[in-house]
């Protein structure tokens, strides 16, 4: 049944109001628009319970299905859970064994180390009753052996490098000596204490000895040197130790003699004289010394320096021939080596400068040479040359090796040196001692002229390996001990011999 709300009785009144057919149209208009309108409204709410409907029967299907794969992946993860279950107890079941097997054998090493102990208690307490040695001695012994087995693997392979080292310098070394001494030869020379004075006749012996002696006292007092007078005709001998004062002496003896006026006063004048001209002849040694090995610079008190090593010697050879023979020596190998040739030639020609200074000062010829080197300026390499020629400093350069190597050679060369007899016999006999005192060795016999030293040991107390080591410390005692020119070679000999008689 339609139901009319009170606009419709609005209707009516309007109808009554408008009065004909325009209220019906109107009424009737309204009338359908309201209709329109509750049938639009009915339709979505059908729609609205349908659309309720449909999505209530969709989220069952869901839900549902939902369900269905949440069992089926729970009964999956059951499965594997227990799949893992099972693979975790028999992997524990396994340890379990391993385990159980692991201390059986902890337990059976355990009891075999206690039986080895026990074992080596009484291996050792056997050992040492029957070796009448304790642990600790026996591992002193082997420790000793140990250490000696190591030394001498430790000489075999120091041996082994120097062998090396030296085949492969040698054969350069060699080239570069021989052609610095093929190209240097100069003469040998040398000089006693004593210089002989030739006299017109006997008679002049006594002019120069003079009344009650006062002519040779005077000289004597003036030159500082000795005039010996004996028998030998038509000579007189001047004797210093002291080159310089010794030809003073003997320049002004000759002039006295040519002179004849020899007494007191004329001999004061003379003197001066002589030793005015010594002094220039020794600068003008020194320069010509300086101008001849090529060298630039030098202060003049080491030129004048230089120019006294004229009269001084070493073993009976000349200072200052040595030295411009080993600047020239050490120039060419500088040269060779592509190095400094002024500097080697420098530090060549000063390296025994010391030796001039010997009876003034006090120290070695090495520490003066450093000293007056130092106090004028020189170059530190050169300085170096002279501290360590004599190893008495390491060396800092390659030219300082050098320099030391050209003294060698130049002091050691045949007819350089000489030296007395009893000098010689007593650096032979202490070489001989030197090397008896070691262990082992039974002969020693100084050759070539204590060149060299030939050791002959006892082939039960020393081996091959301590063969080599022996000669090694040897020449080290040697160098420490013994002062000698050039150098010495040591030789070890260990002879075996198996004797036996067929009958």
């Amino acid at each position: 049944m339609l139901e009319i709300d009170p606009m419709a009785d609005w209707l009516v009144v309007l109808s009554a109001l408008l009065g004909g057919g325009v209220a019906a149209g109107v009424f009737f208009y309204l009338i359908g628009r309201r209709v329109q309108r509750r049938t639009a409204e009915a339709a979505a709410r059908a729609a609205a319970a349908e659309t309720e409907r449909l999505l209530g029967e969709a989220r069952q299907r869901v839900v549902l299905a939902a369900k269905e794969e949440l069992m089926q992946a729970r009964e999956v993860f059951e499965e594997e859970a227990a799949r893992r279950r099972r693979d975790i107890e028999r992997h524990e079941q396994l340890m379990e064994q391993r385990l159980g097997g692991l201390e059986e054998r902890a337990r059976g090493l355990e009891l075999r180390g206690q039986a080895l102990a026990a074992q080596e208690l009484e291996a050792r307490a056997l050992l040492e009753q029957l070796a009448g040695l304790t642990a600790q001695e026996a591992k002193q012994e082997l420790l000793r052996r140990l250490e000696d087995e190591a030394r001498n693997d430790a000489a075999a392979l120091a041996r082994d490098l120097k062998e090396q080292a030296r085949r492969s310098a040698d054969k350069e070394a060699k080239k570069i000596l021989a052609l610095a001494i093929q190209r240097l030869a100069p003469e040998a020379t040398a000089e006693s204490t004593v210089s002989a004075v030739a006299l017109p006749s006997d008679e002049m012996k006594g002019r120069i000895i003079g009344r009650e002696g006062r002519n040779i006292r005077a000289f004597e007092a003036a030159t500082g040197v000795d005039v010996i007078i004996d028998d030998t005709p038509d000579t007189v001998v001047v004797s210093c130790f002291d080159p310089v004062r010794r030809e003073v002496g003997r320049l002004a003896l000759e002039r006295l003699i040519s002179d004849g006026r020899i007494h007191p006063g004329r001999i004061e004048e003379v003197v001066d004289q002589a030793r005015g001209e010594v002094d220039a002849s020794v600068l003008e040694a020194g320069e010509q010394a300086v101008y001849e090995t090529g060298i630039k610079g030098m202060h003049p008190e080491l030129v004048k320096l230089v120019g006294r090593m004229r009269y001084r010697t070493s073993y009976g050879q000349n200072i200052l021939e040595h030295s411009k023979e080993v600047a020239w020596l050490a120039g060419i190998i500088a040269a060779e080596l592509r190095l400094d040739v002024q500097l080697a030639k420098r530090g060549a020609l000063l390296h025994d400068i010391g030796k001039v200074l010997t009876h003034e000062h006090d120290g070695t010829h090495v520490q003066l040479g450093v000293e007056v080197a130092t106090k004028h300026g020189e170059h530190p390499t050169v300085i170096n040359c002279i501290a360590a020629h004599h190893d008495d400093v390491a060396h800092e350069s390659p030219i300082s090796v050098i320099v030391q190597a050209a003294d060698a050679v130049s002091g050691s060369r045949p007819g350089a040196r000489r030296e007395a007899f009893e000098t010689y016999v007593k650096r032979l006999t202490q070489l001989e001692q030197i090397a008896g005192e070691f262990a082992g060795v039974e002969k020693v016999f100084a050759i070539q002229a204590g060149r060299e030293v030939r050791v002959v040991v006892t082939p039960n107390a020393i081996d091959d390996d301590k063969a080599s080591e022996l000669s090694e410390q040897i020449a080290r005692k040697i160098e420490r001990e013994l002062q000698y020119p050039g150098q010495i070679k040591v030789v070890v000999i260990r002879e075996t011999r198996a004797v036996d008689f067929a009958r």
